[in-house]
Protein backbone atom coordinates (compact mmCIF):
# COMPACT_ATOMS: atom_id res chain seq x y z
CA UNK A 1 0.00 0.00 0.00
CA UNK A 2 1.33 3.21 -0.76
CA UNK A 3 2.54 6.03 1.94
CA UNK A 4 -0.64 8.92 2.58
CA UNK A 5 -0.21 11.76 1.32
CA UNK A 6 -0.29 14.93 3.80
CA UNK A 7 -3.12 17.60 2.91
CA UNK A 8 -0.37 20.94 2.50
CA UNK A 9 -2.63 23.55 3.21
CA UNK A 10 -4.08 21.93 6.76
CA UNK A 11 -0.21 21.41 7.44
CA UNK A 12 0.42 24.97 7.02
CA UNK A 13 -2.21 25.90 9.26
CA UNK A 14 -2.58 23.51 11.89
CA UNK A 15 -0.30 21.98 14.38
CA UNK A 16 -0.09 19.70 17.29
CA UNK A 17 -0.07 19.64 20.81
CA UNK A 18 2.26 17.30 23.60
CA UNK A 19 -1.53 15.75 24.28
CA UNK A 20 -2.24 15.42 20.48
CA UNK A 21 -4.97 18.07 20.38
CA UNK A 22 -4.82 20.16 17.74
CA UNK A 23 -3.90 23.99 17.45
CA UNK A 24 -4.90 26.86 15.18
CA UNK A 25 -4.73 30.45 14.33
CA UNK A 26 -7.66 33.38 14.63
CA UNK A 27 -9.29 34.36 11.26
CA UNK A 28 -10.14 38.54 10.69
CA UNK A 29 -6.66 39.39 11.69
CA UNK A 30 -5.30 40.04 7.68
CA UNK A 31 -6.62 43.23 6.67
CA UNK A 32 -9.42 46.10 7.38
CA UNK A 33 -7.52 46.65 10.74
CA UNK A 34 -8.71 50.61 11.48
CA UNK A 35 -12.33 49.34 12.18
CA UNK A 36 -10.98 46.95 14.73
CA UNK A 37 -10.57 47.17 18.26
CA UNK A 38 -7.08 46.93 19.57
CA UNK A 39 -8.75 44.93 22.29
CA UNK A 40 -10.14 42.90 19.61
CA UNK A 41 -6.94 42.81 17.39
CA UNK A 42 -4.69 41.64 20.43
CA UNK A 43 -7.59 38.57 20.91
CA UNK A 44 -7.15 37.58 17.39
CA UNK A 45 -3.12 37.46 17.94
CA UNK A 46 -3.75 34.55 20.16
CA UNK A 47 -3.70 30.95 18.40
CA UNK A 48 -6.52 28.38 19.81
CA UNK A 49 -7.80 25.05 20.03
CA UNK A 50 -10.33 23.38 17.05
CA UNK A 51 -13.55 22.16 17.63
CA UNK A 52 -14.19 18.84 19.10
CA UNK A 53 -15.92 18.04 16.32
CA UNK A 54 -13.60 19.02 13.58
CA UNK A 55 -10.54 16.82 15.37
CA UNK A 56 -10.79 13.51 13.25
CA UNK A 57 -11.23 15.81 10.09
CA UNK A 58 -7.89 17.62 10.60
CA UNK A 59 -5.85 14.61 12.15
CA UNK A 60 -7.21 12.19 9.27
CA UNK A 61 -5.33 15.40 6.97
CA UNK A 62 -2.18 14.88 8.75
CA UNK A 63 -1.67 11.20 8.91
CA UNK A 64 2.13 12.05 10.10
CA UNK A 65 2.17 14.89 12.12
Amino acid sequence: MPKMKTNRGAAKRFRLTGSGRVRRNKAYSSHILTKKSTKRKRNLRKSTLIAGVDQRAVRRMMPYA
